[in-house]
């Protein structure tokens, strides 16, 4: 089969299209034909290594000391069962499905292996009202934002700030924020703020002329998406029984959600997404129910891989970028 392989840490150039083994599904695994993935920032962070300092060394165990372990890249996929195992009843050959493998990664490829029930990836029927890769759109971002939303708890009426809200992780935590009822303020560059306004947003906030923490307002929630905000600030933003979800706290980021929460009492949530399945079930029901919509800013051929994580490292994208995956027949 096909796939899209990155055989070193580098620049997107290192990404090729090469001839690799089909894989072969075991007794609890779930073979799915895929049509489309993603292109990530964290697709393009493994391949390139780009890594905060004090990440540096758990990551080079994690990812692969001189090259990237698993050489298949791609978190985000949507296809169909081309086959299962044995053990495997949720899922028949020939049904349209979506799912997330995180950290296990290996969608750019024609296909996948999964297990049903492992929770650390994630697969559902997809959508009916969305194609593939429209579908494939969905599982990081939205999974990501649905799980701190969560996490935070929040109340019909909140005020809550969304930082980045104009990324993949934004555009979908602006939506799942406003089905839970809040009062979203949202912020994004100049260039963007139609589109969030367009997904429910109440205030925007245009981070090149203003930064929300000279507002003077301060929030139930604050979702720290982009990770450019010190933590200080994020604090004084916050209200005294307040909640601080970080979506890409590091280390030492870490360390002060901890002390504030002993000192304080107030929420901080680090960390991300853990049991996907359940979590696209729900997610699917809002796409259907047209609640939740994906937001995609360019589709690319798998051959242009290349000019795809060019064009996601340079942060100029709205939402997502999608990769079809081409097949013979």
């Amino acid at each position: 089969m096909k796939a899209i392989v990155a055989t070193k840490y580098g620049p997107p150039e290192v990404l090729q299209i090469k001839e690799i083994k089909k894989p072969v599904p075991a007794k609890n695994e779930i073979l799915v034909k895929v049509y489309a993935t993603t292109v990530s920032a964290a697709d393009y962070r493994v391949r390139s290594f780009t890594v905060p300092l004090s990440f540096w060394l758990p990551a080079r165990f994690a990812l692969g000391l001189t090259k990237p372990r698993n050489q298949v890249l791609g978190m985000d996929f949507a296809g169909v069962v081309e086959a299962v195992g044995k053990y495997v009843t949720k899922y028949k050959a020939g049904d349209p499905v979506f799912g997330l493998m995180g950290h296990q990664i290996g969608c750019y490829a024609q296909y996948l292996c999964l297990s049903e029930g492992w929770k650390l990836v994630g697969i559902a029927s997809k959508p009916a009202n969305l194609n593939f890769e429209e579908a494939a759109a969905i599982p990081f971002g939205a999974l990501t934002a649905l799980y701190f939303l969560r996490e935070a708890n929040i109340q019909k009426g909140q005020k809550v700030l969304i930082t980045g809200a104009s990324g993949s992780v934004g555009t979908y935590a602006v939506q799942i924020a406003k089905y839970y009822g809040a009062e979203v303020t949202a912020v994004c560059s100049t260039d963007k703020m139609e589109l969030v306004k367009s997904l429910g947003a109440d205030k925007i906030i245009d981070y090149t002329k203003k930064a929300f923490t000279k507002s003077g307002e301060v929030y139930d929630v604050i979702f720290e998406v982009a990770g450019k905000t010190p933590f200080s600030d994020c604090i004084k933003a916050l209200t005294k029984t307040g909640t601080l979800l970080h979506a890409v706290a590091v280390p030492a980021v870490t360390i002060q959600m901890k002390w504030e929460s002993i000192t304080t009492g107030r929420k901080m949530v680090g960390g991300g997404p853990k049991n996907n399945s359940e979590g696209l079930i729900f997610l699917r029901e809002l796409v259907e129910s047209g609640r939740l919509k994906p937001i995609i800013d360019r589709i690319y051929p798998m051959d242009q891989i290349v000019e795809a994580h060019k064009y996601v490292e340079s942060g100029q994208k709205k939402g997502n970028v999608v990769i079809t995956i081409e097949h013979n027949d």
